[in-house]
């Protein structure tokens, strides 16, 4: 295995952010030379290419938190790179829904975050309001949010990755090459990959579903465990797409970390409806019965997913269950439109999140980057990570330039 070119900086993960963090690198320091590593064969193979789609808002996260601040800068900057650069997306606004008045208290609250983080025009609507807007909902009222839309994530990964290659001649990118180790001297890195070694001065991991061992191989000191979620999704049916216009939401519930069975329309004009939140048995595994055997022993191995199991047994009992009955599914959908029926809907295809979870059970809320030694590891990025790639990219430049001493 020869050791190939030094490279300034290697990102490690050919998700978003890794490719935003590439992009936004390349930008600030044009001379620098670059290594993405992605070890699928494409590049947003995993949480990037398989979420709804959806640009978010800000109406849901902690005013001051870092979701908050970088969903909105994030999602500003994420439509005008589309427009710039002819990435499929739209801006067609969502419609929160309450169904029963035991909802609006929350309702009340995520629309003062909204207001908190500056989420441009959303107001509160009445049933009437709300059916002007989507007929065929059934409400006693929500919230209108204009700002959100859907954008094709896939394609902007692969538009950032384009920009950076075009930029610098001699950054690169690798596919279906995997990190299996990497070590350090005073100077530089050695990342060896399941087929070539490269040399590096520094090092950003930005691994997604495998975010915690890569941290472990770079010997990072983590207590947190990822643990997957796989999210099944249902497709209307032709007959029944005219019954969603724009993005249909939920009040979620604020005891769970999930925003709740939603309808998005698609950029190529298919309506998503899900998705559901069932833990994984393979932290890469998209089919309901997909296994693996390190995957499950890693995850129930560990007091932390015990622990959020027995915290929160009947809102796991009650997923498993929709995750294999349709009519479940259907039921749960048909709280928010009541005409839908068993031939509207059909199995479409499912993703997997990854949950930095803490032994306690309790999961990781916000973004979390731990640096160490020339390496930044990007250990947690929840949803709306994907929307705030080019945000959270900035504020990891910015720390790369002093960490890194660029500048």
């Amino acid at each position: 295995m020869e050791t190939q070119k030094t490279y300034d900086i290697t990102i490690v993960g050919g998700g978003i952010v890794g490719a935003a963090t590439a992009y936004k690198l390349q930008l600030k320091y044009p001379n620098l030379k670059l290594l993405l590593i992605e070890k699928e064969a494409y590049l947003a193979a995993h949480q990037t290419g398989n979420n709804s789609g959806v640009i978010h808002s800000g109406l849901y996260y902690k005013p001051g938190s870092a979701k908050a601040k970088n969903c909105v800068d994030g999602r500003k900057q994420l439509v005008q790179f589309a427009k710039t650069y002819g990435v499929r997306h739209e801006v067609c606004g969502k419609a929160v829904v309450a169904v029963n008045e035991s909802e609006l208290p929350f309702m009340d609250k995520i629309f003062k975050n909204g207001l908190a983080n500056h989420t441009e025009g959303i107001e509160k609507i009445d049933a009437d309001q709300l059916k002007d807007i989507e007929p065929h909902v059934k409400s006693i009222g929500g919230i209108w949010v204009p700002c959100t839309g859907i954008i094709d994530f896939k394609g902007t990964t692969e538009k950032l990755v384009e920009l950076v290659l075009g930029q610098q001649s001699e950054s690169k990118l690798v596919l279906e090459e995997a990190v299996i180790s990497c070590s350090h001297d005073s100077n530089t890195s050695l990342v060896v990959t399941t087929k070539n070694k490269y040399q590096t001065k520094h090092l950003i991991f930005c691994g997604g579903l495998q975010a915690d061992r890569l941290a472990k191989k770079d010997q990072v000191d983590l207590s947190e465990k990822v643990v997957g979620f796989r999210g099944d999704y249902y497709n209307l049916t032709e007959q029944a797409k005219d019954k969603v216009r724009n993005l249909i939401y939920p009040i979620p519930n604020p005891v769970f970390p999930f925003l709740g069975v939603h309808f998005t329309r698609m950029v190529n004009g298919d309506v998503e409806c899900g998705p559901n939140a069932v833990m994984t048995f393979k932290r890469e595994g998209y089919g309901k019965t997909d296994f693996n055997i390190k995957d499950t022993l890693d995850a129930l191995s560990y007091s932390g997913t015990w622990n959020l199991l027995l915290n929160n047994t009947r809102f796991a009992m009650n997923e498993y269950r929709r995750a294999f009955s349709k009519k479940l599914f259907l039921k749960t959908l048909q709280r928010l439109i009541p005409t839908l029926t068993m031939d509207d809907i059909e199995p479409g295809r499912a993703g997997v999140r990854a949950m930095l979870l803490k032994k306690d059970g309790r999961m990781e809320d916000d973004f979390k980057i731990a640096y160490n030694g020339k390496s930044i590891h990007v250990l947690n990025a929840p949803s709306p990570a994907a929307t705030a790639c080019l945000s959270i990219a900035d504020s990891i430049v910015e720390k790369a330039g002093v960490y890194f001493n660029l500048d």
